[in-house]
């Protein structure tokens, strides 16, 4: 279902005359507001009459994470205090937070979004929106919440942890949606199958949208073959505004982007020149509907490209294809890249292992290491090492084929991997603790 065919259906001659509209205002309104962006276009020459058109946004600086980071908290807010009425922000958990302002406006915009998403999935006022994302300064679980609103859907408010009154309460109360990162659905999906109470041929759930973290299309398998739902993804970012910036419809051909309040490009990570049509390269945002706290030009570090084609569900936004990966999550292992997805990629071709891993990466006599925790399925696990052998050797053997170097793997036993009810971490690179 197609939610605001308006914007999700503008001809691409319309939509780039509505985002140059928008930039011109955005940038006026950063330039005349903070103090950042002023410095940053007066150092470059530019002023807020220079931008004309949606082509001239190659003239505006860009925004990196740890620019967000040094105006921590308030800096690049466009509007005074009393106008905001949400603050959301990122974990921080590599020093401070990335902190995000809303207005009602503002919040109005996330939540049609996100309603937009929903409906590409088919979600509607007949449906129970079971919300397990977690609630508080994270978007993911407020997002979802506003945005199953914004469609008349039934919310409910469960939010991460509590695995069991989770399934408890989706099976009792119908659920017909679930939202939540992929991992944890998995923690679910896994939980369901070895309750004695529950089954999930009793429930209802049709849809699951699934993000804050990167997930493989073999992960989507396995959770619509052990959920009894289709998986969608739904893609965003704290910076923008939180989940909701795009997801897939229902031939999940790419993630559909909201261009009219969403800017993306993608550029050279290295040159930062932009990158030919249908190129891989690194996304960058640019707000341009937002008031609080709008970002020109953020670069996401996502490695992706774009397709402009018009899609087969009749949606002219923008699709962004497969992310890669990020390019600040990349490993450099013995002069290879290395991305964690293609670990995941690799585990889920193997019925025997579970989509769960632990990269340890070290440097030792002067050589990097690369130790891989992986874990077998209950029904696939034995204590006896050659019989784990005859699992593991294949596994090997495809990651050498993907990735180029040779993993030292360790077995562990169900259940013996971290699970997550946020999002994921997947890897420890103790080189950064070393000089």
């Amino acid at each position: 279902m197609i939610y605001n065919a308006k914007y999700e259906c503008m001809s691409r001659e319309d939509m780039r005359a509505l985002q140059g509209e928008r930039l011109q205002k955005i940038v006026k309104r950063c330039y005349e507001n903070t103090e950042f962006y002023k410095r940053k276009m007066d150092e470059m020459g530019v002023k807020p009459e220079d931008i004309k058109s949606i082509d001239d946004i190659v003239k505006l600086p860009f925004t990196t994470k740890f620019d967000l980071r040094d105006e921590y908290p308030f800096g690049l807010q466009c509007v005074p205090q009393s106008e905001v009425v949400r603050i959301h922000a990122s974990s921080g958990t590599t020093g401070k937070p990335v902190v995000d302002t809303y207005t009602k406006n503002d919040i109005d915009m996330w939540a049609e979004g996100v309603a937009r998403v929903m409906s590409a999935g088919g979600v509607s006022k007949d449906d129970l929106v079971q919300v397990s994302y977690g609630y508080g300064l994270f978007t993911g679980g407020l997002g979802a919440h506003d945005g199953a609103g914004k469609l008349g859907a039934v919310q409910l408010p469960t939010s991460a942890g509590n695995t069991e009154k989770q399934i408890m309460l989706m099976q009792d109360f119908g659920s017909t949606v679930l939202c939540c990162t992929p991992s944890y659905a998995m923690r679910l999906a896994e939980a369901i199958h070895d309750s004695d109470v529950v089954s999930i041929d009793k429930m209802k759930l049709k849809a699951g949208f699934f993000g804050a973290e990167p997930w493989t299309d073999g992960m989507r398998k396995e959770l619509e073959d052990k959920l009894h739902i289709k998986a969608y993804d739904i893609y965003g970012l704290t910076e923008m505004c939180g989940p909701g910036v795009g997801g897939e419809c229902e031939f999940q051909d790419g993630t559909h982007l909201w261009e009219d309040m969403f800017f993306p490009e993608i550029i050279n990570p290295e040159t930062l020149e932009p990158c030919k049509p249908g190129e891989f390269g690194e996304l960058v945002f640019t707000s341009l509907c937002k008031e609080a706290m709008p970002i020109i030009r953020y670069r996401t570090r996502d490695l992706t490209r774009l397709i402009y084609e018009k899609c087969k569900c009749g949606r002219t936004a923008v699709r962004m294809d497969r992310i890669l990966g990020r390019s600040d999550d990349m490993l450099i292992i013995r002069g290879v890249n290395v991305f964690p997805s293609q670990i995941e990629a690799c585990l889920t071709e193997f019925p025997a292992f579970q989509p769960y891993y632990f990269i340890t990466v070290d440097r030792k006599n002067n050589e990097d290491t690369f130790d891989l925790d992986v874990e077998l399925r209950q029904e696939f696990y034995s204590a006896d090492a050659a019989k784990q052998l005859e699992y593991v050797k294949p596994l090997f053997n495809r990651i050498v084929s993907m990735v180029g170097i040779k993993p030292n793997i360790h077995v562990k036993e169900p259940f013996g991997i971290e699970r997550s009810m946020g999002k994921a971490k997947h890897v420890l690179d103790k080189r950064n603790f070393k000089n």
